[in-house]
């Protein structure tokens, strides 16, 4: 008589799931046709790690440190490469740049603080322009103008001299003297950049920007660019004023519109403000557009220089795209 093998009742009852459900009591275990351990397939390139692994553990080590070397090295340089990239908005904060928030009046850089008010930082010196003042002024033109009035504003000496008393004249100089002081007091509050708005210390930024990076200024200091072999030197016009419309004045007046909506849009309210938001954007591709220009005319020269040091610029300012988010 032939033995009885068991097998499955139907292909119902068949279940190809490594962990099957816990079937009915009515209802028998169906078996399993999957292997109890399952290997994933590897690629030829891990299989080929897995042997050198096992065949020289000394020379897999030594692969791996290389390659953890190798992954620091990159990271490292990766960081200095970010550096140098700079912010496509700010650049690198430079203390001429950061002299644009007092229009060159205050001495030392503002600090973060704390709650408690105590600074988190040093303040860093930065440069002054005290000879600016508000209203398009020069200390030079408020002194002479305080010495003129001084004269005018003095009284005359009376020409009764001998009848008149000496110590009436004693009282109108003192008087003098004291409203001619508070007249100067009242003079510097006004035209001082310290209590002025922000349009006021704008063009006052301009006035340093021309003083900095003009060419009736810059020229005979800084070093020209090299010709080219076979070109002939280009004789310049003779300039008829102060230079306003070179290149990189252009491009620092930008800096400085630029570095006044940027800080306004990082505040608290500035995501809501789509307009300046755009306006940013717009100086930025303006910016970006002077700045390639410049270095296709300027690269080489003690002007370029100049200005990519003092205001800070890196390639993200005029490299690749700019994008404002």
């Amino acid at each position: 008589m032939p033995p009885r093998i068991p097998g499955p009742q139907g292909l119902m009852s068949m279940t190809l799931c490594l962990r099957p459900a816990a079937a009915a009591a009515s209802r028998p275990i169906a078996p399993s046709f999957q292997p109890l351990i399952q290997r994933a397939t590897l690629t030829q390139k891990e299989k080929e790690k897995l042997r050198i692994a096992k065949q020289d553990p000394y020379r897999w080590k030594q692969a791996q440190q290389r390659r953890n070397r190798n992954l620091e090295r990159q990271s490292v340089l990766q960081v200095d490469r970010d550096v140098a990239w700079g912010d496509p908005v700010f650049g690198h904060i430079t203390p001429f740049v950061e002299s644009f928030d007092s229009g060159g009046q205050s001495p030392v850089s503002e600090v973060r603080k704390d709650d408690d008010g105590n600074p988190l930082e040093e303040p860093r010196p930065l440069p002054t322009s005290t000879h600016v003042l508000n209203y398009q002024l020069t200390k030079e033109e408020l002194d002479a103008a305080i010495a003129e009035s001084y004269k005018l504003t003095k009284p005359l000496p009376s020409r009764a001299g001998v009848l008149q008393d000496k110590g009436l004249d004693l009282i109108e100089e003192k008087e003098h003297e004291e409203r001619h002081k508070r007249a100067v007091e009242a003079l510097h509050r006004i035209t001082t950049l310290e209590n002025a708005s922000s349009k006021d210390k704008r063009h006052a930024n301009i006035r340093r920007i021309v003083e900095t990076f003009g060419r009736h200024e810059t020229d005979p200091v800084l070093r020209q660019k090299p010709l080219a072999e076979g070109q002939e030197e280009r004789i310049e016009k003779v300039r008829g004023g102060p230079d306003t419309g070179s290149s990189e004045v252009q491009i620092a007046i930008l800096t400085a519109k630029i570095r006044v909506l940027a800080k306004m849009l990082a505040s608290k309210k500035g995501n809501k403000d789509k307009h300046n938001k755009k306006n940013l954007r717009l100086l930025l591709h303006r910016r970006q557009k002077l700045l390639k220009y410049m270095e296709r005319r300027e690269r080489g020269s003690g002007r370029w220089e100049h200005m990519i040091e003092t205001l800070g610029l890196t390639p993200a300012t005029w490299k690749k795209q700019i994008e404002i988010r």
